[in-house]
């Protein structure tokens, strides 16, 4: 007899739904009061959507007559919602650890960039590899996100700057996508740096009069699914004329606009986000007052990266301001070479102890309203009825740990679960 539902976890001692009236994103006093129901069970049916989230008594005699593919008794445990990665850079080939012993003595990032490290030395090494090989460095480090809790994830191009390569590693995002069981948000980021040789003109041009239109092409046929169109608005890198024009094609494209803006030098890269109906801007350490109102007016999420501040020991972004003006705060890892970090409750613990957020501001930053700034919180982010079955269950009593326990997820996390399959199973987990 096949079952009726994919999976039942029952008895958890805490489950964190984060929001329970369909909201798209939480802000200011809402991000301080998770719902959180104690001593309940939720269902996850064969189409991978949540059935039922409530008591554990109510469930259990609702669903008594019921057959459950799998089970979980999470007695003790807490469950809370798979969490959102909303920027990486995680296809490429190129280890940049030697970059990393020069920022220590005292390099800064465009120092590095100057003597041809940086991006331009990832894009040498990436444009040399082959799609097969780049897969399987991608497959392996989804998986570690995975492990570390991570069930919706953003992935940038971005390390080939010129046709080709764009189109390869967007073509080996997609193969993920198709063949992993983690969610995969798809971004084109040809402007991530003006590839040597070219002036920001003609980079810009390339952009808008070769690499965009292939990309429609293929878009149009089915062949590639991209979600998102990313670009490096920066001094030195890609100036506000330029980032406007090929935001406003991708628009134009049915991409959403999702870009690094504000990060080394104030560009007033917040306004023109809003200007253009940004769904989000990443990095934002050098962003203006003025910045931070026309977001949240105009509702685009900033995505806070704790780890690329502290690791090129930049000013912190003021997440304290934007929070209290309102702005919709998400949180990524921006894994890549210069910030190798795969583990959102790393991010979460920085946000907290770097960025003065409260624990539970950094989880809905690392749930629904990273999910938001991937236009995914219709169906990701919180654990609610008709929403996907994305948890994660925490051998532990309370949620917080999962924070506090700085680089301890390794032990914390007991299961994965993606549309109600066990994705990843801790069995190694101790008792704490």
């Amino acid at each position: 007899m096949s079952s009726n539902y994919r999976l039942l976890v029952k008895n958890a001692k805490q489950v964190v739904l984060i929001c329970n009236q369909g909201e798209k994103y939480l802000t200011k006093d809402a991000m301080q009061t998770l719902y959180v129901i104690e001593n309940s069970s939720i269902v996850i049916g064969r189409d991978g959507l949540i059935k039922a989230v409530g008591p554990a008594n109510t469930i259990k005699s609702q669903y008594l007559e019921e057959s459950f593919e799998k089970v979980i008794d999470a007695t003790g445990m807490c469950v809370i919602p798979g969490l959102v990665d909303a920027h990486t850079h995680p296809v490429w080939a190129g280890d940049r650890v030697h970059e990393f012993a020069m920022k220590l003595a005292g390099a800064t990032y465009m120092d590095v960039h100057r003597a041809g490290g940086g991006i331009h030395f990832t894009v040498d090494h990436t444009r040399a590899a082959p799609a097969s090989v780049l897969l399987a460095s991608l497959t392996s480090r989804l998986t570690r996100m995975q492990r570390a809790g991570t069930t919706l994830v953003e992935c940038k191009s971005g390390y080939g700057l010129e046709l080709q390569t764009e189109l390869k590693m967007l073509e080996v995002i997609d193969t993920a996508r198709r063949t992993l069981p983690i969610n995969i948000s798809s971004t084109y980021c040809g402007a991530h740096a003006v590839p040597k040789g070219k002036t920001v003109a003609e980079a810009t041009e390339d952009i808008l009069q070769v690499q965009l239109p292939q990309l429609r092409e293929r878009m149009s046929a089915g062949t590639l699914r991209v979600d998102n169109i990313d670009v490096f608005c920066e001094e030195g890198v890609f100036d506000l004329g330029s980032t406007r024009s090929i935001l406003q094609a991708g628009k134009d494209m049915g991409l959403n606009i999702n870009f690094h803006g504000d990060e080394l030098h104030p560009m007033n890269s917040a306004q023109l986000g809003a200007e253009l109906g940004a769904l989000a801007i990443s990095h934002l350490e050098e962003v203006t007052d003025e910045g931070i109102a026309a977001m949240a007016t105009a509702k685009t999420a900033a995505v806070l990266l704790p780890t690329t501040a502290y690791i090129l020991r930049l000013p912190q972004p003021r997440a304290r301001d934007m929070l209290e003006a309102g702005v919709i705060v998400a949180l990524g890892s921006d894994f890549n070479p210069n910030a190798y970090c795969c583990s959102m409750p790393l991010v979460m613990h920085l946000a907290c102890v770097n960025m003065r957020m409260s624990m539970p501001e950094a989880l809905a930053a690392a749930t629904i309203n990273a999910a938001y700034a991937l236009g995914r919180s219709h169906t990701h982010g919180s654990l609610e009825v008709n929403k996907h079955g994305d948890l994660l269950v925490l051998n532990t009593a309370r949620w917080e740990h999962l924070i506090y326990q700085l680089g301890g997820h390794q032990e914390l996390i007991r299961y994965v679960v993606i549309e109600g399959n066990v994705v990843y199973d801790n069995d190694k987990t101790m008792d704490f």
